[in-house]
């Protein structure tokens, strides 16, 4: 097992340094082709020529090479890696460190993924199982037109029906009901609160997780139905076993491997999904922020926080890659 994990972690700091790379590579691109973003700082105000250079100086963007278009600019990149393996990640336009916009922006964007992950486990698991029980059944075939029918809807739509359609209504009609900072007003709340996390982050968490869902309604029915069907299931059912314990113990063990597999993909679609749905939302997480620094044409919260969400992505996939082997230690010897 310790050969198989140190094998998954250095593919993965290989995964990290190509993203980095390309990630330079195509920043340094734009900004060759759309001029240097450090005029960004000044807004409206037209600069002197000093105060523009002790910008780009400020902020790294002084190479010549970003005046020569299709220049790769490796001496930046270089330095890059050297400040973020020093854990300088560099600083906004106004002056705030990005781990400072980083540590502050987090913990919105963990509360949204615990409500992405237990909206997940129950829609997924619980209609997977009914329909993989039920299997022919009008139950399973309702389930399976509901997971079409979440597929069709990708969520930057549900997000622009529930705020502009049912939002406002049922955020009126809360307060007016239950009083303005009762749970089922903050609940229907247009906007994300700071003073209410939780509650304000609740509705678009439960959106973004039904997004996701149906790959995992799909892989858990058919995951399940190869289980029920195989021999040490009918050998379990052979034993007098109850069909309860023969489904926990025998089917949803067995079946959840391809399940591990699939957390890891779905994840890094809820992280783009997580971007989308803070931003429309006004959410202030990391999905939040990077929405108004591409906005802003802040390349340095940019570059830091895409880097950030690759480094989580590649530590979540090579914990899936732990569960993965722990689940049937087979794979390990691959």
């Amino acid at each position: 097992m310790g050969r198989y994990i140190t094998r998954r972690v250095l593919q993965g700091v290989l995964t990290l340094f190509l993203v980095i790379l390309l990630l330079h590579l195509l920043t340094t691109l734009a900004i060759q082709l759309n001029g240097n973003p450090a005029q960004a700082f000044f807004g409206d105000r037209p600069p002197s020529p000093s105060q523009l250079a002790a910008v780009e100086k400020r902020y790294g963007l002084d190479d010549s090479c970003y005046d020569q278009l299709g220049s790769p600019c490796l001496g930046p990149f270089v330095d890059r890696l050297g400040a973020y393996a020093s854990g300088d990640f560099g600083e906004s336009l106004r002056g705030r460190e990005v781990t400072d916009i980083v540590s502050a922006a987090a913990p919105n964007t963990l509360r949204l993924f615990a409500v992405v992950a237990v909206t997940w486990a129950l829609i997924g698991m619980t209609l997977g199982s009914i329909a993989a029980r039920r299997r022919g059944k009008p139950s399973d075939q309702g389930i399976r037109g509901l997971s079409v029918l979440i597929d069709a809807l990708p969520i930057f739509v549900l997000l622009l029906i529930y705020k502009y359609v049912f939002s406002v209504p049922l955020s009126k009609w809360a307060k007016e009901t239950f009083g303005s900072d009762s749970l089922p007003a903050l609940l229907f709340k247009p906007s994300f609160s700071l003073d209410h996390p939780w509650a304000t982050l609740i509705v678009p968490g439960i959106l973004l997780g039904l997004a996701g869902s149906a790959a995992f309604i799909r892989l858990v029915r058919a995951a399940q139905l190869e289980s029920y069907n195989a021999d040490h299931v009918r050998a379990a059912r052979s034993k007098g076993l109850s069909e309860r314990h023969v489904a926990v113990h025998h089917v949803v063990r067995n079946s959840s491997i391809p399940v591990a597999t699939a957390v890891g993909i779905i994840f890094t679609e809820a992280l783009a999904g997580a971007v989308i749905t803070e931003g429309m939302m006004n959410i202030y997480g990391m999905g939040g922020v990077l929405w108004k620094a591409v906005q802003d044409s802040d390349v340095s919260v940019v570059i830091g926080i895409v880097t950030l969400l690759a480094v989580v992505t590649v530590v979540v996939m090579i914990v899936v890659d732990v569960v993965y082997a722990a689940l049937d230690p087979r794979i390990r010897y691959d």
